[in-house]
C-alpha cells in the first residue's frame, strides 16, 4: 500500500537534518491529521471526486494530465506534495512549492463551456485546496481523530493556509466555519457532465497496484466516496445506502488497523525520527 503514496517516488529524504522541525514540526495539528496514512488515502480520493465538480478545475485535469494511463500516478505526486511541505526541511518544501507554481503557470485553456481557466488562478487554487482540506479533516475525524475540538481543526485549517497562500491562492478559508461558508458559496459554480463521470469511472477502473491490493484499494475507493457532502455525491450519483456506508466504514476502519502497524516508514515516521520524537 505503501505504493500508492509520494514515498514511494523516492525524491525527499525526510530523516535529514536532525532536529529540523520544518515548516511546522510536531505539535503542530497538520503534522497529526497528515501523518495517518490510512485516512489521508481515504481522503485524497475524496478531495479528488470533489475537485472534479469545478468545471475549471477538471478541465486542467482533462487537458493537461495523464490521469487516463496513470491515475494512481498522479494521486502519487499529489502525496508527495503534501507530504514535503508538510514534514520535510523547510528549504525542501519551499523548493517544491515553487516547482509547483512554475508547473501552473503553465497550465491554461478554456473548459468544455469555453470559459477561460489557468491552474495559477489564486481562486481556482483556493477551491482545489479547500476541497484537499475538507476531506483530509473528514477522513481524519471519522478514522483517527486526534484533532478532534473545533479549536483544534481550526488549527489544522490556518495551518495548511499557508501552503495555498504560497502557491498563490487568496482569500483562503481558516476555520470550520469559514470552510463551510465557503463551500456552500461554492455550490452553485460546481457541475457535474461526462467528463467528471468519466474522471470517477478511471479512478474505479483503474487496475490495483497488485492482486493483494486490490480488496483495500476497493475498500479505500468506497470510503473516500462516504467522505463526500450529501450534496456532492448525489451530483456524482454516488449515494450509498445506510447499510452500505456501515458496510464501508468496517471495512476501512480494518484495514487502517492493519496498514498502521505495517507502515512504519512513512513521511511522518520519518519526520518523528528526524525530530527524535518516539512514535
Amino acid at each position: 500500500m505503501l505504493s500508492l503514496t509520494g514515498m514511494a517516488l523516492n525524491q525527499v529524504n525526510f530523516e535529514q537534518p536532525p532536529g529540523d522541525p520544518g515548516r511546522y514540526g510536531p505539535d503542530s495539528a497538520i503534522w497529526q491529521v497528515h501523518g495517518d496514512f490510512s485516512s489521508m488515502l481515504c481522503g485524497g480520493i475524496s478531495a479528488l471526486l470533489l475537485q472534479m465538480l469545478h468545471p475549471l478545475a477538471l478541465a486542467g485535469v482533462w487537458d493537461h494530465s495523464r490521469f487516463r494511463e496513470d491515475i494512481y500516478g498522479r494521486l502519487r505526486r499529489t502525496s508527495l506534495f503534501i507530504s514535503a511541505t508538510t514534514f520535510a526541511p523547510a528549504p525542501v518544501a519551499e523548493q517544491l512549492i515553487e516547482r509547483v507554481r512554475a508547473i501552473h503557470l503553465q497550465i491554461n485553456g478554456t473548459d468544455s463551456a469555453s470559459t477561460p481557466y489557468a491552474a495559477s488562478d489564486p481562486d481556482l487554487l483556493t477551491w482545489v485546496h479547500v476541497a484537499e482540506c475538507r476531506s483530509f479533516m473528514a477522513a481524519h475525524l471519522r478514522y483517527r481523530r486526534r484533532i478532534v475540538t473545533t479549536e483544534q481543526q481550526d488549527q489544522y485549517y490556518r495551518e495548511a493556509a499557508h501552503i495555498a497562500l504560497a502557491l498563490g491562492a487568496r482569500h483562503v478559508p481558516a476555520s470550520c466555519a469559514d470552510i463551510a461558508d465557503y463551500l456552500a458559496q461554492m455550490r452553485p459554480r460546481l457541475r457535474c457532465d461526462e467528463r467528471t463521470r468519466d474522471v470517477a469511472r478511471v479512478l474505479f477502473q483503474a487496475p490495483a497496484p497488485s492482486l493483494l491490493a486490490r480488496p483495500a484499494v476497493a475498500i479505500m475507493l468506497h470510503g473516500g466516496v462516504d467522505l463526500l457532502p450529501d450534496w456532492a455525491s448525489q451530483m456524482l450519483g454516488l449515494t450509498q445506502s445506510g447499510l452500505r456506508r456501515r458496510m464501508v466504514r468496517a471495512g476501512v476502519h480494518s484495514l487502517a488497523t492493519v496498514i498502521r502497524g505495517c507502515v512504519r516508514n512513512g513521511a511522518y515516521h520519518c519526520a518523528m525520527r528526524r525530530m527524535g520524537r518516539p512514535l
